[in-house]
């Protein structure tokens, strides 16, 4: 089915009131100075992957509508000294926000009634970034307990953060390995897995995106997993049917919210094209990936008012503890299955990985923590 191409004007990105022409020229001098954006997984290579047969699904995914949830916050934000400031505008009843870049946490933000503005300070920002926002209502950190995911705000050129298409329009159809999961529970984003909720690498397709996939339907990114890199996503279905969809070749076409007030406005798109992937990565020959992405978030623990995201925290050790497996080296390849210690805990590999942190907020899908330990 032919979609047609919506041309998205770059200039309606950049909000906010103009600067001087020097200050204007040193601010995109130091987005532009900026390095590209890593994978939120670093060091983690998937194996070589091909096409598999393929069994129709059973149903088709149709597009995920969360507009029955309190809209999302609305945020701004400027690149300064290296770092963006991101002011979040509260919404009623929310007590308490959370802000990525591109999947990746920045902040979490608890709200107890205090005047003063609502920031995060992300200290790591990269070229051609986008951040999203999601008003929390209750502290489960629960599915039930989110608004509506934010659409992408970029960072452009001039260092200020708007909302916008990105690099791609509405329509744009990008070449793409599709592979699939059944995991149960939470995604990265905090929303329940479920048909239609695909995960991707947010550099390539960002969260908040709606596109089609031929032989699924409609997919919404809100998803991420360690083997889901550069041009592949990975789509949700139940049981047996993930396994029966194997590893396909599909081009992906986005398309409009289809829930979008006023009959649908261009959906958040895709920051880069399959030949341009904001990797410097190759992409992966497919294969079938196992399901990690509708795992925990991969986000630090709910915290106060921050301005950068929660460390974790190191598990103490006890009297009882176990021995301490050999210690975690970043320079080491750690196959599936090795026991490392780290910070005084036992972790298992879960995944083939270097230099994947263990207990990290990213490296949540690559090692599976043991018990603590002691020497």
């Amino acid at each position: 089915m032919a979609a047609a191409a919506v041309v998205v004007a770059l200039s309606s990105l950049l909000l906010g009131p103009p600067a001087s022409a020097d200050a204007s020229v040193a601010r995109a001098d130091a987005a532009s100075s900026l390095p590209a954006c890593p994978f939120w997984a670093s060091g983690i290579t998937p194996p070589p992957r091909t096409v598999t047969p393929w069994v129709p699904p059973l149903q088709t995914a149709s597009a995920v509508d969360f507009s029955s949830r309190p809209a999302a916050p609305t945020i701004s934000g400027t690149l300064t000294n290296g770092q963006v400031t991101i002011t979040v505008n509260p919404v009623p009843n929310a007590v308490a926000y959370k802000v990525w870049r591109d999947g990746v946490d920045v902040g979490y933000i608890s709200y107890w009634g205090q005047t003063g503005p609502l920031t995060v300070t992300d200290t790591s920002p990269c070229q051609g970034a986008y951040y999203d926002v999601v008003a929390m209502y209750d502290t489960s950190n629960s599915d039930a307990s989110l608004g509506q995911l934010s659409v992408p705000y970029w960072l452009g050129a001039d260092g200020t953060l708007a909302p916008g298409a990105g690099d791609v329009a509405v329509g744009t159809q990008i070449s793409m390995m599709v592979t699939s999961y059944d995991n149960t529970g939470q995604t990265a984003s905090g929303l329940n897995a479920q048909l239609g909720v695909c995960a991707t690498d947010p550099r390539v397709i960002p969260w908040g995106t709606y596109f089609t996939i031929p032989g699924y339907g409609t997919c919404y990114a809100a998803d991420l997993g360690t083997w889901i890199q550069n041009d592949t996503v990975d789509v949700w279905l139940p049981g047996d049917q993930a396994n029966n969809w194997g590893v396909q070749d599909r081009t992906v076409t986005v398309i409009a919210d289809p829930y979008a007030s006023g009959g649908g406005s261009p959906s958040p798109s895709a920051s880069a094209s399959a030949s341009a992937s904001a990797s410097a990565s190759a992409t992966p020959s497919p294969s079938v990936s196992p399901s990690v992405s509708a795992s925990a978030s991969p986000s630090a623990s709910a915290s106060p008012s921050a301005s950068t995201s929660p460390t974790p925290t190191p598990s103490p050790t006890s009297s009882g503890a176990a021995t301490c497996s050999p210690a975690w080296d970043a320079s080491t390849t750690y196959q599936t299955g090795a026991a490392v210690s780290y910070n005084g805990e036992n972790y298992t590999a879960t995944y083939l990985s270097t230099d994947a942190v263990p207990g990290a907020p990213t490296s949540w899908a690559v090692w599976k923590a043991d018990t603590p330990c002691s020497s």
